[in-house]
């Protein structure tokens, strides 16, 4: 009788003891896969994704509607912390205070204000100038005629905003007589990597803008709102990015065309060039009601353009109900005949022979605040008859 006892006693006291194993360790599980998620909208794991800064108390991770390359960061007293995918991350100093004692050397400092800024990632300065932040800038990487909008040429001509080499030539002497407090770079730095460093020995900090990796149209826009945090103009920057956003609202719901369109450029060597599948290019033409000629085409050393020979191309692209070429990158195609001119086997492609041949403006991938602007126009060429009043196409006549 008393084995049996004992027996039971030990059965009962095996159970409860695995019973509370399994307990603790689901919840060490549930805590464990939510931080390393770091991407849940609720309050708890935004939280336990958001850096630990010592000296600092976290307050909020800004909620991000289409950006996927970037997270803000925000502690109490103004400060702010913005990680850059493979990038890195920055430390937004209110004016007046002081970074932490023992802050990683990992984060970079940025104090404000930033009022003598580099901008060299060119698609950038749009951003810039649609929440009022140019007075934040001083420098830039391309001359005034190489500006399609008007706003920073009036900079320029004043001297507020002036000249200061290109990306990969930058005038060392000159950022550094302007005080240059950041430096604003596209991906294109990383094929120099000897400037970024060199800037970086000057002790100015580089920020590179990774805007062009963001598959959706909205979320190269979305930017703005991380420029906002820098230069202190959220509000401006929050405000311009939701009407961007309510401008394209009115598509959701629209019925799929099912037309499809073929962007692309010829290049030096007689190659089309045109943009992979998942590119931000594409997603407008799908935001718009059209498709993308292209289903799935990838490119296996992660380039967002792709180069095809034109016999390639044209197996795959000559029955689109569309062309669209890209005055963006070659700006010598005005007319048909300048198409055509291009390569003789344009003729023969379904869109060119009934006249659906259109050209994008030189602005297109400079104007990263207006996309909601660009998707109207693609909107308005796959669904009315004879579209006008577009801003960023033009009908090859």
């Amino acid at each position: 009788m008393k084995n049996s006892k004992r027996k039971i006693i030990i059965t009962l006291l095996t159970a409860f003891c695995l019973l509370a194993v399994t307990v603790l360790t689901g919840c060490g599980g549930s805590a464990g896969s939510g931080s390393a998620a770091g991407t849940s909208e609720s309050s708890s794991s935004a939280q336990s994704s958001a850096p630990d800064i010592k000296g600092l108390t976290y307050k909020s991770t800004m909620d991000l509607q289409y950006a996927n390359q970037f997270a803000v960061y925000s502690y109490e007293d103004g400060y702010k912390l913005i990680d850059i995918k493979e990038e890195g991350q920055f430390l937004v100093v209110p004016k007046g205070k002081d970074a932490p004692e023992g802050l990683s050397k990992d984060i970079t400092v940025l104090k404000q204000p930033l009022d003598h800024i580099y901008v060299a990632a060119t698609a950038s300065m749009a951003l810039f100038s649609s929440m009022n932040g140019l007075d934040n800038v001083s420098m830039t990487s391309l001359k005034k005629n190489g500006w399609s909008f008007d706003s920073i040429k009036k900079k320029m001509d004043s001297g507020d905003i002036v000249y200061a080499g290109k990306y990969n030539e930058p005038d060392y002497e000159l950022l550094l007589d302007r005080k240059c407090d950041l430096a604003v770079e596209s991906t294109m730095i990383y094929h120099t990597p000897d400037v970024q460093d060199m800037i970086s020995d000057l002790k100015i900090p580089v920020l590179v803008d990774r805007s062009s990796y963001e598959t959706n149209p909205l979320g190269r826009t979305e930017w703005i709102r991380l420029y906002g945090v820098l230069t202190g103009h959220e509000k401006d920057a929050e405000s311009f990015f939701s009407a961007q956003v309510k401008k394209i609202k009115k598509l959701e719901g629209f019925k799929n065309t099912e037309k499809t369109v073929a962007f692309f450029y010829i290049s030096t060597d007689g190659k089309a060039v045109v943009r992979r599948s998942s590119d931000y290019v594409p997603t407008m033409i799908e935001m718009a009601g059209g498709r993308y000629i292209f289903k799935k085409l990838d490119d296996p050393n992660g380039r967002t353009s792709v180069p095809m020979t034109i016999e390639k191309f044209y197996d795959t692209a000559a029955d689109a109900d569309y062309v669209v070429y890209n005055g963006s990158i070659d700006g010598t195609v005005h007319t048909k005949a300048d198409l055509l001119a291009k390569d003789p086997i344009m003729k023969k492609f379904t869109a060119v022979k009934e006249g659906r041949c259109y050209v994008t403006g030189a602005s297109m991938y400079q104007r990263t605040d207006i996309t909601g602007e660009m998707i109207l126009d693609f909107h308005k060429l796959l669904t009315e008859k004879d579209p006008t009043d577009m801003q960023f196409l033009s009908k090859l006549e």
